[in-house]
């Protein structure tokens, strides 16, 4: 905890506990929203020394403050009503902004416009002396909220709030991020800063006329009840629509191309803009990416300007993380892998593009938990047990696991307290899951104290936690989109450094929406690979690279990404943070990077060791913004 105290101390001021945000100097992009009040001015008096852009309420007082790029910005007001939305967006959501502003009367007005934006994008109202701040519903855009001096601001990024406030780590949290995998809600969405609160992302911030605050769920779910043929044709739409409000005016893009959630977005962009599009090539002779990119590119008949990045030039996962400064509001999951992706959206930069189109969410978000088929039991049975029976015999599951699975029927609160009584169990990923998901654990060289902190932060939860959704398929469908979007929320702010916007259009509500309203067993079955994007691309994707049935897996770099970067990995594992913190025992860690990992289970060892890094990365990172420049100081 002494680490990030002493960096938050570092950066206050003399003039008292409302902080100078020295640290913002180095964060791209930022916003704070304030209430429509005078108790609000010492916060944006302060806020006003760091922010580029100043927004008013329609009274003229500070509403919103921070740094973003102009075309980010689509606003409007209309008498007592403004409204801004900030991100990516389309041209027509601009007039719907304008239209909505004429119409609203009340903050919950703005329900309409909030369901009908395309893109992605943070949407915020003052509304008659209330103002409204959301986020969307699958946690790319996040809002955060505190209580500073009595008002309540709120913000996309964390740390600015706990820069404001002056306050420091809660260690406890940090101890949250150790698990594998990393999904366990709510805690996993706790901030690790303390006294800052997330808003759910189902619901807005309504800040009052005193600088009071409510959160009210305005979003749920939709029913999964459309057919597959109905549901492909809604995707089609919104994923399109998705795409077009990013390429629309740019020229050229970068586009990722390698499997068929990019392969998707990739033809679809090729419709409105020159395409740069970017394969790396693997040492693996199974993966078979760039062979399949290849064919894309040639049957898309000129429209995709196709580079193959040879493996040879490819950094290896774990590489450069000695190197990584960025201040990152929560540690990010996949910051072992950040210069593979760099390197990719770099290639199209150098050509050109200043937008980079990825397929990243589309796993996630094109999959069916198989916690649906206990529902689907009770609607169709004989549907849900012939896919039993064939995921029984494709993973190995045995009779007694699924009835143990089925006998299950505890709610989200006790399934949670089970969790906290499994934290040092490995998880038992390939078992079959029929309820609310498999527990996470902690890695074996989580210290008792990691686990016992995450533990009672589990049973203080627990009383209180409700699920995502009431399905207990959609649950895990909701969590598994909005963890998937936590660290590509972060490599977008590396991206914005290079000088680069990166676009997930599967991130976006509206496809996830459209996802979400179709059958479950149809959307996702075991003898079809991704049936759903399958059918909404035709016409769309060129047909011989619909067949494609497979996806790489990069399973033989792990080991050789471990020996090539061990001095890097033992490096951070001297005198480790998280080491001082007590929640790892470095030398147990120090002891996995020196040798192979076991043939038998690498995805798990590698799985721990990436929740690892991420913790030790974002320490570090934090440690050095904090302490003076030092000559010939090392990392």
């Amino acid at each position: 905890m002494a680490v990030l105290d002493a960096a938050a101390r570092l950066v206050q001021r003399k003039r008292g506990p409302m902080a100078g945000l020295t640290g913002l100097a180095a964060v791209p992009s930022w916003f704070v929203a304030l209430p429509d009040c005078v108790a609000a001015g010492p916060i944006a008096g302060i806020l006003c020394d760091y922010a580029q852009m100043t927004l008013r309420h329609p009274s003229g007082r500070p509403w919103v403050l921070g740094r973003w790029a102009v075309e980010e910005m689509a606003a409007a007001e209309a008498g007592d009503s403004k409204i801004t939305v900030l991100g990516q967006h389309a041209s027509a959501d601009r007039r719907r902004v304008s239209r909505s502003a004429e119409r609203v009367r009340t903050p919950g007005d703005v329900d309409a416009l909030a369901a009908e934006l395309t893109g992605s994008s943070h949407l915020i109202a003052s509304v008659a002396g209330k103002v409204r701040v959301q986020g969307t519903v699958t946690g790319l855009r996040r809002v955060f909220s505190a209580n500073i001096n009595g008002v309540t601001a709120a913000s996309d990024r964390a740390d600015v709030l706990a820069f404001l406030l002056g306050s420091g780590m809660d260690e406890r949290r940090l101890a949250v991020h150790l698990l594998v995998p990393p999904v366990l809600h709510p805690l996993s969405d706790k901030p690790v800063w303390r006294d800052v609160n997330f808003l759910p992302t189902d619901r807005y911030l309504l800040l009052d006329e005193s600088g009071r605050a409510r959160q009210i769920r305005w979003w749920t779910p939709p029913e999964p009840e459309l057919p597959l043929a109905q549901g492909a044709q809604r995707l089609r739409a919104a994923l399109t629509a998705a795409v077009d409000a990013r390429t629309g005016g740019r020229d050229p893009v970068g586009c990722d191309l390698s499997g068929l959630d990019s392969t998707s977005v990739c033809s679809l962009a090729v419709r409105r803009s020159k395409v740069v599009a970017c394969t790396a090539a693997s040492p693996d002779p199974l993966d078979d990416d760039v062979l399949w990119a290849t064919r894309t590119a040639a049957a898309l008949d000129g429209g995709v300007e196709h580079h193959v990045i040879p493996s040879s030039e490819m950094p290896l996962i774990y590489h450069g993380l000695l190197d990584v400064d960025e201040l990152f509001d929560e540690p990010c999951g996949s910051i072992a892998d950040h210069a593979r992706w760099l390197t990719i959206a770099g290639r199209a930069a150098s050509r050109g593009c200043r937008l980079h189109l990825t397929g990243f969410g589309g796993d996630e978000l094109l999959a069916s938990s198989t916690s649906h088929l206990r529902t689907l039991l009770r609607t169709r049975p004989a549907v849900a047990l012939r896919q039993l029976n064939v995921l029984a015999t494709k993973h190995g599951w045995s009779r007694k696991q699924l009835l143990r699975e089925l006998a299950d029927s505890r709610p989200y609160h006790r399934w949670l307290l089970g969790a906290a009584d499994r934290l040092t169990t490995p998880s038992a990923q390939d078992g079959a899951s029929l309820g609310w998901g498999a527990p996470p654990s902690l890695p074996p060289w989580a210290t008792p104290e990691a686990a016992g902190a995450v533990r009672e932060l589990i049973r203080s939860e627990a009383p209180t936690a409700a699920p995502l959704a009431e399905r207990q398929g959609q649950h895990f469908e909701l969590e598994a989109i909005q963890d998937a979007a936590r660290p590509v929320r972060q490599i977008g702010r590396l991206a914005e450094r290079a000088g680069i916007t990166l676009a997930a259009p599967y991130f976006d509500d509206r496809v996830l929406e459209a996802s979400l309203a179709v059958r479950p067993e149809e959307k996702d079955t075991p003898w079809e690979y991704k049936p759903l994007i399958l059918a909404a691309m035709r016409g769309i994707v060129p047909p011989v690279s619909l067949t494609r049935q497979t996806k790489s897996g990069g399973i033989c770099d792990l080991n050789v990404a471990l020996r090539t970067n061990r001095a890097d990995l033992l490096a951070l594992w001297d005198d480790s943070r998280l080491g001082r913190l007590g929640l790892i025992d470095a030398a147990e860690l120090r002891g996995l990077c020196t040798r192979p990992l076991d043939p038998n289970h690498p995805h798990d060892l590698h799985g721990g060791l990436y929740q690892s890094l991420a913790c030790e990365v974002w320490l570090r990172a934090w440690e050095r913004a904090a302490a003076p420049p030092t000559a010939g100081a090392t990392p």
